[in-house]
C-alpha cells in the first residue's frame, strides 16, 4: 500500500517555505541572465522532469521578466521511480533539440547525491553541447556527491533527509506543494 501524504505532512518539518523559494528563484534568475544576456542564441533550457518542472516554469518566468529568451525542451531521467531511494538510471524521454554547439541549461529540482545530474551531463556533452550549465533549486547537504558533480546555481540548501515538495516526490504525491518539507526523522 502506497503511503498517504497526508500522514507524511503531519510529522513532516518545514524546511523552506514558498516566498523562501520564490526569492531564491529571483535572485538565481539574475545570476543566469548575467551569465547568458550576451548570447546570440537563446540557451537550451532542459528541464528534468518530473521533479524540476515547477522549480523550471517559475526559473523561465523569472528569466522572462529580464527579458531572456530561451529555447526548451525537456528530458526524463530518474533513479527513484517513486521510492525514496534511488536504483539505476532510467531514461523515459531524451530531448528532441540537437545539442551540437549548443549553451545547455538543464534544470531540476534537486541535487542529492549527483547521479542523475552526472549521467545526463555527459549525455549532452556526448551530443557535443558547447556548454553545460546546471540550475538546481536545492543541494542536500551531505558528503556523498559524486566527485566532481556540482550545480552552478543552487537556490536553497537542504537537510541530509528525505525532503519533498516543490517538484521532489513522496511517492509520486506532494509534487505540487508550494514548499520544501522533510520527513520526521
Amino acid at each position: 500500500m502506497t503511503p498517504r501524504l497526508a500522514d507524511a505532512l503531519r510529522g513532516a518539518e518545514l524546511i523552506h517555505a514558498r516566498t523562501t523559494l520564490e526569492a531564491a528563484i529571483v535572485r538565481m534568475a539574475g545570476e543566469i541572465h548575467a551569465e547568458y544576456r550576451d548570447d546570440e542564441v537563446p540557451p537550451l533550457f532542459l528541464t528534468v522532469m518530473h521533479g524540476g518542472l515547477p522549480f523550471a516554469a517559475q526559473l523561465a518566468f523569472a528569466l522572462g521578466d529580464l527579458g531572456l529568451d530561451l529555447e526548451f525542451d525537456y528530458l526524463h531521467a530518474t533513479r527513484y521511480r517513486g521510492q525514496t531511494t534511488g536504483s539505476g538510471l532510467a531514461w523515459l524521454h531524451r530531448p528532441a533539440t540537437p545539442m551540437r554547439g549548443r549553451r545547455v541549461l538543464l534544470v531540476d529540482d534537486i541535487l542529492d547525491e549527483g547521479h542523475t545530474l552526472h549521467a545526463i551531463t555527459h549525455w549532452c556533452e556526448d551530443q557535443n553541447a558547447a556548454d553545460v550549465r546546471v540550475a538546481v533549486l536545492a543541494v542536500k547537504l551531505h558528503d556523498r556527491c559524486v566527485e566532481g558533480v556540482e550545480a552552478d546555481w543552487v537556490g536553497v540548501e537542504v537537510p541530509d533527509r528525505y525532503v519533498f515538495g516543490y517538484g521532489m516526490d513522496y511517492h509520486e504525491q506532494g509534487r505540487n506543494l508550494p514548499a520544501i518539507y522533510a520527513l520526521a526523522e
